[in-house]
């Protein structure tokens, strides 16, 4: 337990836990427009012919957004209201998913995607925080976590079942509509049920803090996309620069400021630096491979995009079957020992499916699905408690979001970096000696090009999916690597008291 908390007895009421149902919706809601769009991208790719660059703007611009203003919106939470921000925050995005759905030119759909990862900002840290406001119990906020987590990789994983049951009967703007009677329900559920909360700091949000934090994050992604799509020239080096300058600049600052966006004494605690390390590290490895997969499993293994979602619904339900047995995790092992061992077997599954994803047969995929669903789980639901319960209860709005632009930063880093490297080791194995020159250029732009220029079945294309396979197997080693070095991390330098019965 936190030297934060006190110790008390007093309990949720039922209006209490109805109210955890919007706030999980709400998170879900996020998580899964994180991750339905993976499924997505053939049909995209066909109808507004964007660029393999723009393809990963799509997938990833919506967790920079997030991640860039999240820190923000977390300290204006505590000042304007929690409840209040998360309200005008569901509105907004349900505007933003309206014109995602029907977005004309890829241009505009990137932008739309920017727009409901700023909305999505807005809630993102207001969830959290209401969830550690509303439940003063150490163990009633700990189960209450481990729904919300679950809420949160549930969706993550349910995300590309969800875009499969849509774009087996809608076109692909169906998976941003799909938002807006969800919208619906947390506003109305919201209004009702939700208790207004908010920090004890009122004074105003350095706005200076706030430009660096973005100007920190964007570029240096920036970069690493361009590396990997353009190559290697100045734009590299001077994106880099910027992004660090603008990082020491922002820490400089918040050193000296009184009310400051982050807290960096809280950096000092084990278990919350730690804890954010660790959970950036496993979202990183987790929803990069995400990405990448769904295309594998219909570009590759010919899947239907409904099909494609049930065959990653083992990763699914194991994320959400956490919830049954995290309390007694955390308590038999204490959160440094569960959160390593979970990261650990999570890593473990990510390697067996780089060994699996070349076989014909899906069992084996179906078992690593099932060990990386169930140590994210664990991993992503003890971590977030640890880090809420290290902080005082009148900084959680701020606490709370700097967990959630770990767990975005990490989200939007997967998709850039791993699927950048994806795309780099695919064009790497490609042979196009006997590929016309018109057609060699489509198939090097992705293999959602190459599916699109080749006739089905030709030895091209079989040359294509098999050199796309061989590309996702390394950068699957590499996402296991990640995983392990975080359950390292987590053993290490994360407590591991038990807590008692």
């Amino acid at each position: 337990m936190s030297s934060f908390d006190v110790l008390t007895t007093e309990k949720a009421t039922p209006r209490e836990w109805a109210s955890l149902g919007i706030l999980t919706l709400a998170v879900m809601l996020l998580s899964i427009d994180g991750t339905v769009l993976a499924l997505a991208v053939p049909s995209i790719s066909e109808d507004l012919q964007p660029t393999s660059t723009q393809i990963l703007w799509i997938g990833d611009i919506y967790s920079f957004a997030l991640a860039g203003l999240l820190i923000t919106m977390g300290n204006m939470a505590d000042r304007v209201g929690r409840k209040r921000l998360l309200l005008i925050g569901a509105a907004c995005f349900g505007a933003a998913s309206v014109l995602a759905a029907f977005a004309p030119t890829a241009e505009v759909l990137i932008a739309a995607r920017a727009l409901l990862g700023v909305a999505g900002s807005t809630l993102m840290p207001s969830t959290l925080s209401l969830v550690r406001a509303t439940f003063r119990d150490a163990r009633q906020r700990t189960t209450a976590i481990a729904v919300w987590a679950a809420g949160a990789s549930g969706g993550a994983a349910a995300g590309p079942l969800i875009g499969g049951a849509l774009l087996e009967h809608f076109w692909w703007g169906s998976v941003f509509l799909i938002n807006v009677p969800v919208i619906v329900l947390i506003l109305t559920g919201g209004v009702f049920l939700l208790q207004e909360s908010r920090g004890e700091s009122r004074n105003p949000i350095d706005l200076l803090s706030a430009v660096l934090s973005i100007a920190a994050i964007v570029p240096v992604v920036y970069a690493v996309k361009h590396l990997a799509g353009e190559g290697l020239d100045g734009t590299v080096p001077a994106f880099t620069a910027l992004g660090v300058v603008a990082a020491v600049l922002f820490v400089r600052r918040q050193r000296r400021l009184q009310t400051p966006l982050i807290d960096l004494e809280l950096f000092r605690v084990p278990a919350f630096s730690g804890a954010i390390l660790a959970n950036a590290l496993g979202v990183f490895a987790f929803i990069g491979l995400l990405f990448f997969f769904s295309q594998y499993l219909q570009l590759v293994r010919g899947l239907s995009p409904l099909e494609a979602g049930i065959h990653q619904l083992p990763a699914t339900v194991a994320s959400v079957a956490v919830v049954a047995v995290v309390g007694l995790l955390s308590r038999r092992l204490g959160k440094g020992r569960a959160i390593g061992g979970a990261l650990l077997l999570a890593g473990a599954g990510m390697a067996s499916l780089a060994s699996t994803e070349g076989l014909s047969a899906y069992f084996g995929i179906a078992l690593s699905l099932v060990a990386l669903g169930l140590g994210e789980g664990i991993a992503m639901t003890l971590a977030t408690d640890a880090v809420v319960a290290a902080v005082p209860r009148e900084r959680a709005g701020a606490a709370s979001a700097i967990s959630e632009t770990a767990y975005e930063l990490g989200t939007a880093l997967g998709i850039a970096i791993l699927g950048s490297l994806q795309t780099a080791f695919y064009r790497s194995r490609l042979n196009l000696d006997d590929v016309p020159k018109d057609e060699a250029a489509a198939v090097r732009e992705s293999l959602a090009s190459a599916t699109e220029a080749l006739p089905s079945g030709s030895t091209a294309l079989l040359h294509a999916q098999e050199a796309f396979t061989a590309g996702m197997q390394v950068t699957t080693v590499l996402a296991a690597v990640l995983l392990a070095a975080g359950g390292i991390l987590a053993l290490r330098v994360i407590p591991s008291e038990r807590e008692k019965s």
